[in-house]
């Protein structure tokens, strides 16, 4: 695979995993316990026998920065080739501007691509979840001398809406493209991966066309270019939104999961601090849980997935919940059908995810807290006692004195007091609220984003 370079887009915003990406990009948000999104797809390259590898960041990259490093978990600490990570810059003259789409990521850095002797360019998106061998991939693509060649599997009708669906011919050349269709005409799916030989970039990437889904790929269709599929079988997960992101936590809780964390044959690196082994007190009882080296453990932890570093005290509860790296549940808490983000404290005696009201929607983020699942943000403090209902958003580093009421219902919002609207002196919205005696007596001290 030494004729191959892998251009990882890890730039992505993730508006739709709500609190979770809000101060990190996607490919960053924690998975799985101890991994992050992002390691699956420079696993994928490592253990492809592909060594040379440009990831082009955009949105807050500090996160996903401090997590490649060097690359040395992947083996890509390399004097020639390893890992590059890259982000947008303005040229002498130039006009300052973030990356339009996925092709324009890819345009503006063509100049370091073309250093590369490498004839051919695995486009990777680095925030999907997934176990793919790319040898067999980029052998298909240079067996039908494709210009391009797109990876490709069955997807549920209903998602299709939001993907790039095509049709194959029995060559498996692409003979129709639609981009997001509202009336999908297939269940074949592109999965945002892509294999392009080095002179069909310089072909047909431009200005005008910023995305691949939307521009490249129907110009190319266009103008007689040679256009494939490759089926793919494997396991793969767009974990584009908290509802999709936490079941595909949840499935690898199953007696034998399709992604297969234990695999030895294709190892998931990461970059993994040195921690102390994971301590099961006399008092804690666990259930199909995966639990993360550094937790300590004296409550109940029922079908969920505790990152490093998270502590369970005697008398809590965790039961189908994502909780992440250093959390601390505090004796008596209830933490069910919840994710919480790193740094949480929950305090004594109180319940997070409280109530059978699922359907009732966050009163912020309808369209994204919609399913009985309530989101903490980072370093957010639970005030002792508190009862917090299901779709609920708690913004990042809220403090008790953010929490006007102990009673937070289905559906509402707890936001930091420098984030509330100047006309809104309620630190609780939606639901039945009531505004602070005192108008700056929900603010809270702020503390550094991260």
């Amino acid at each position: 695979m030494k004729r191959t370079m892998a251009v990882i887009l890890a730039g992505g915003e993730g508006e739709r995993l709500s609190i979770l990406s809000s101060v990190r990009a996607k490919p960053a948000v924690p998975f799985g316990g101890k991994y992050r999104i992002i390691d699956f797809t420079l696993s994928n390259c490592v253990n492809s026998e592909i060594d040379d590898v440009l990831v082009l960041t955009q949105y807050n990259p500090r996160s996903l920065n401090d997590h490649i490093g060097l690359g040395r978990p992947w083996d890509l600490d390399r004097n020639r080739g390893g890992v590059k990570l890259l982000q947008p810059y303005v040229s002498r003259g130039g006009v300052a501007e973030w990356y339009r789409g996925t092709a324009d990521a890819v345009l503006q850095n063509l100049n370091v691509i073309e250093m590369h002797p490498a004839d051919t360019v695995v486009v990777l998106a680095g925030d999907h979840v997934y176990k793919m061998d790319y040898q067999p991939f980029v052998a298909f693509h240079r067996r039908h001398r494709a210009d391009v060649t797109i990876a490709v599997r069955r997807v549920p009708l209903a998602d299709a809406t939001r993907m790039g669906i095509l049709s194959l011919d029995d060559s498996h050349r692409v003979v129709e493209w639609q981009e997001k269709p509202t009336h999908p005409k297939s269940d074949l799916a592109s999965m945002g991966v892509y294999v392009f030989s080095k002179r069909a970039l310089r072909r047909w990437l431009s200005d005008e066309r910023t995305d691949f889904g939307a521009n490249v790929i129907p110009a190319m269709l266009a103008g007689g270019a040679r256009v494939f599929g490759y089926d793919f079988e494997g396991y793969w997960q767009d974990v584009g939104t908290v509802q999709s992101y936490w079941e595909a936590n949840m499935a690898l809780l199953a007696e034998h999961p399709e992604l297969d964390l234990y695999d030895k044959e294709w190892l998931i690196h990461t970059r993994s601090e040195e921690r102390a082994p994971a301590k099961v007190e006399a008092t804690a009882q666990i259930h199909r849980s995966l639990i993360s080296h550094g937790c300590v453990i004296a409550g109940t932890v029922v079908n969920s997935v505790l990152s490093p570093g998270v502590r369970v005290e005697v008398g809590a509860i965790v039961r189908d919940s994502i909780v992440m790296f250093d959390s601390v549940i505090r004796a008596g808490a209830v933490v069910d059908h919840a994710i919480l983000d790193k740094e949480v404290v929950v305090g004594h005696g109180a319940i997070v995810g409280e109530g059978p009201d699922n359907d009732t929607p966050n009163v912020d983020e309808p369209g994204r807290l919609n399913t009985g699942i309530t989101v903490v943000g980072k370093q957010a403090v639970i005030p002792r006692g508190t009862r917090i209902g299901r779709n609920v958003k708690i913004a990042g580093e809220v403090r008790i004195s953010d929490f006007v009421s102990r009673v937070v219902r289905t559906g509402a919002s707890v936001l930091h007091g420098g984030d509330r609207p100047l006309t809104d002196r309620s630190a609780i919205r939606g639901g039945r609220t009531r505004k602070a005696a005192d108008p700056d007596a929900a603010t809270g001290s702020a503390g550094a984003r991260s």
